[in-house]
């Protein structure tokens, strides 16, 4: 019941802020919403707003906003100028752009959150470690000892010291120590390592939690948000260039992970949806049929060319492409089932 629970809710979070960008875009731009569905298949449940359904559905694997203009067959009536297509492709691109975007958003608050309540590592300037045979191990360094200064720059976490170190290869250098309640000064040459940087061979402690404001919370959000979403990107870089296997999970594996991390706490939690909220984001800016990014690369195009794509072509377009990430979805569903037997 605990995977069941946790899964329904971060699914639905994500699809709710995803949806609720292009959402707010469309209502910005002055397009016509006639419904904001939360998944996809029999309608269990709603209430109809003004001129907008909000509905609630079956399948809790999506959700969509479905707008005046969007379907080349729609019969609904339409007030001139609230069509979709009526609007400026720079309206257009960015109600599109807006529902990726949320889930970026959605990443940064969470992880902001999270920060605020519980803290975020930081490696802190204590040495964890000493290698054997190192400079650090000749000059009688031991773990426990705090690093203060490097060559009399004050550094207040782990990586301010590395930079100061990686930046002297080859050099002598003086380090203010701290032992307990005493303070001391070690000279030590720093060895050059492969890549050329300096190093002295000490490894750091584990990394302790430290709250913050909710300014700084919400900035370090954005920072490991920006984090994730290059060793994504990196990976998909791989991915593609054959340097990594293609380790895909569907909603099955997903579904698995959530429950685990919600059996490890709320934080964990907070942090995994944070992750596939960032996920979500990538995935839909890519140039798939069917995808934000499909319709981002068809809006580009108009913009270059000065008339748009024969709607009826796009539609079929992304008919297909929908086609078949359903037919992988059941593929990577069926594995992952194999999997987990």
């Amino acid at each position: 019941m605990v995977t069941v629970a946790a899964t329904i809710v971060v699914f639905g979070l994500l699809v709710f802020c995803h949806e609720l960008g292009h959402f707010l875009g469309a209502k910005g731009a002055g397009i016509k919403v006639y419904e904001f569905s939360l998944g996809f298949g029999p309608r269990l449940g709603g209430f109809r707003d003004g001129e907008t359904l909000y509905s609630v559905r079956a399948i809790p694997l999506g959700g969509y906003t479905r707008m005046a203009g969007m379907d080349p067959g729609g019969t609904e009536p339409v007030e001139e100028g609230r069509s979709f297509n009526e609007k400026p492709v720079w309206q257009r691109l960015l109600v599109i752009v807006l529902g990726p975007a949320a889930n970026f958003v959605l990443a940064i608050v969470i992880l902001g959150l999270v920060f605020q309540v519980q803290g975020s590592p930081v490696l802190s300037n204590v040495v964890g470690g000493v290698q054997a045979g190192t400079p650090a191990a000749a000059a009688g360094l031991r773990p426990g000892d705090r690093i203060l200064t490097v060559d009399g720059h004050a550094v207040n976490d782990w990586n301010q010291m590395a930079r100061q170190i990686e930046a002297r290869p080859n050099q002598t250098i003086i380090l203010e120590v701290g032992r307990g309640d005493s303070r001391m000064a070690v000279s030590l040459k720093t060895v050059t390592k492969p890549d050329g940087q300096g190093m002295i061979g000490i490894t750091n402690a584990a990394p302790v939690m430290i709250r913050h404001n909710p300014f700084q919370a919400m900035a370090d959000g954005f920072t490991y948000t920006w984090r994730i979403t290059w060793l994504i990107l990196v990976y998909v870089g791989q991915i593609i260039f054959h340097h990594a296997p293609a380790e895909v999970g569907g909603p099955v594996r997903v579904a698995v992970e959530i429950g685990q991390a919600a059996r490890l706490g709320l934080a964990n939690l907070a942090e995994l949806a944070a992750f596939l909220s960032v996920n979500l984001g990538i995935f839909n800016l890519l140039p798939i049929p069917a995808l934000d990014g499909s319709r981002v690369v068809f809006l580009l195009t108009e913009a270059v060319r000065g008339r748009p794509v024969d709607p009826a072509k796009e539609n079929f377009i992304h008919m297909v492409g929908l086609g078949l990430l359903l037919i992988l979805i059941v593929v990577i569903t069926y594995n992952d089932v194999l999997h987990l037997v």
